[in-house]
């Protein structure tokens, strides 16, 4: 029996998604026990559990309809059920309408999951729409929701721990997880061969930022995350007005990049029917100008004739 079909292979990615879906509800349970540190560990755990079982199903050719559903189940659970219930013990509690923010955070990350699902059967999608994420992640939306509570383990309370602070940045959290802002997916990061040892040196380092300082590393992270929202949209429009060199390497893509600022063939700033009714209102004005020029008196006309003669004599 090949490898692929094996049952205990088939069943490895359905476990970490299990691992996953554990760790984001142990997460409440460690918050109930005043465990904050515990709390916000567990909803990362199940980040990294989330990022491994979708590329062991794909690497050990194990991708089944259940696991896509027991996923889909996991992730709400954990990156939206979890870190609502998270914030709300720890500081959403104190508003009259904390508990409404929490619930905004779990439906935005239930309709992001269901849209998820919906765009993965889409046949119309552009080529290079697989690079990219439609909104925000479930699991980046979640850990970008905990940053004030991570900047408190960092710092202690202040201004970033405040409730109406929180419930601001929660719904801003929510809003990014159902905008449909591209954002970069991991499966598009190619490192090249001379810079796998750098990133390995990088990785390493990471690893030891991870152990020494936690959290000191978390908002770094999240904000670098953030960042990097701009360049995936500039990345994902140029891509949308040039879809035929999607295929090409990115270094050529650059190189197509400045090659088209050289030649001026970047898009106008502004849409061409603005800049066509800016024009005809430019020579509406000077038509008008010159109709009231030639209906002043015949003094003024006269004298107007005489100077573009070159005389000045009455």
């Amino acid at each position: 029996m090949p490898a692929s079909t094996a049952p205990g292979v088939r069943l490895l990615p359905n476990a970490v998604t299990v691992l996953a879906l554990c760790s984001g509800l142990s997460g409440v349970q460690f918050m109930v026990a005043g465990n904050t540190v515990a709390a916000v560990a567990c909803i990362a755990l199940a980040g990294v559990f989330d990022a491994l079982d979708g590329r062991l199903a794909r690497l050990l050719d194990a991708t089944s309809r259940i696991g896509a559903e027991l996923d889909s189940l996991s992730d709400c659970i954990s990156f939206g059920v979890s870190p609502a219930l998270i914030l709300f013990l720890w500081s959403l509690n104190d508003l009259r309408v904390g508990w409404v923010v929490a619930l905004v955070l779990v439906v935005s990350a239930a309709l992001r999951l269901a849209r998820f699902n919906t765009l993965s059967d889409d046949t119309e999608a552009p080529p290079f729409a697989g690079e990219f994420f439609v909104g925000v992640p479930a699991p980046a939306g979640a850990l970008v929701a905990l940053t004030p509570l991570a900047t408190e383990l960092l710092l202690g309370p202040g201004w970033w721990s405040a409730p109406v602070v929180v419930a601001i940045w929660t719904v801003l959290s929510a809003g990014l997880m159902i905008s449909r802002i591209p954002t970069a997916s991991l499966k598009s990061v190619r490192v090249p061969a001379a810079a796998i040892a750098p990133a390995l040196v990088l990785v390493a380092l990471v690893a030891a930022a991870i152990v020494a300082v936690p959290f000191a590393l978390y908002p770094v992270a999240i904000l670098a995350y953030l960042a990097h929202i701009p360049y995936a949209v500039y990345r994902y429009r140029w891509l949308e007005r040039h879809p035929e060199v999607w295929h090409v390497p990115p270094r050529q893509r650059r190189a197509v990049r400045r090659a088209h600022r050289r030649l001026g063939l970047l898009p106008p700033r502004r849409p061409l029917p603005r800049r066509v009714a800016g024009a005809a209102a430019r020579a509406g004005r000077r038509t008008m100008n010159r109709d009231r020029d030639r209906s002043r008196p015949g003094p003024q006309r006269l004298g107007v004739r005489r100077r573009r003669r070159g005389g000045d004599q009455p």
